[in-house]
């Protein structure tokens, strides 16, 4: 069962402000290269390097621009990377009209219903819905049934 990872589990990986989902986003990506059982969409690595290099308020970046491009590096290695494409594209904008979701939600949706994905880990979706034919799952919630 392969799933595709949302950038919030990434960002995670490395925030110290919060551990708890800092410690389950290592977890989950440490089990996912052992397993091979984890994508990343191409816009995925895109974020990441977004979120975690600007500045959070008064306090420095999560990481600094080297290391969060060394880091975009790593993630291109370890996993195997989704591109999009024009159906891509077309079923991001279904997802829009159909779900209501955001514009970037939409999207990674659609990486993962486009490649045939089981799950979409993430916070941003409703966990356990079924969006199309992929299970959101929010592996920062406690075990709950889905």
């Amino acid at each position: 069962m392969a799933a595709l990872v949302d950038t919030n589990v990434l960002v995670y990986r490395f925030d110290s402000r919060f551990p708890d989902k800092q410690k389950t986003a290592t977890t989950l990506l440490r089990e996912g290269i052992t397993k091979s059982n984890i994508r990343l969409a191409h816009q995925t690595i895109v974020e990441f390097v977004a979120v975690v290099g600007r500045p959070l308020g008064n306090r420095p970046p999560i990481l600094s621009a080297q290391e969060s491009l060394r880091e975009a590096e790593d993630l291109l290695s370890q996993f195997e990377v989704l591109y999009p494409n024009e159906t891509i594209l077309r079923t991001a904008l279904r997802g829009v009209a159909a779900y209501q979701l955001s514009w970037f939600d939409a999207h990674m949706w659609a990486y993962a219903e486009h490649y045939g994905l089981d799950e979409l880990l993430s916070e941003d979706f409703q966990h356990g819905r079924m969006y199309g034919t992929v299970r959101a799952r929010n592996p920062f919630l406690s075990k709950l049934p889905t």
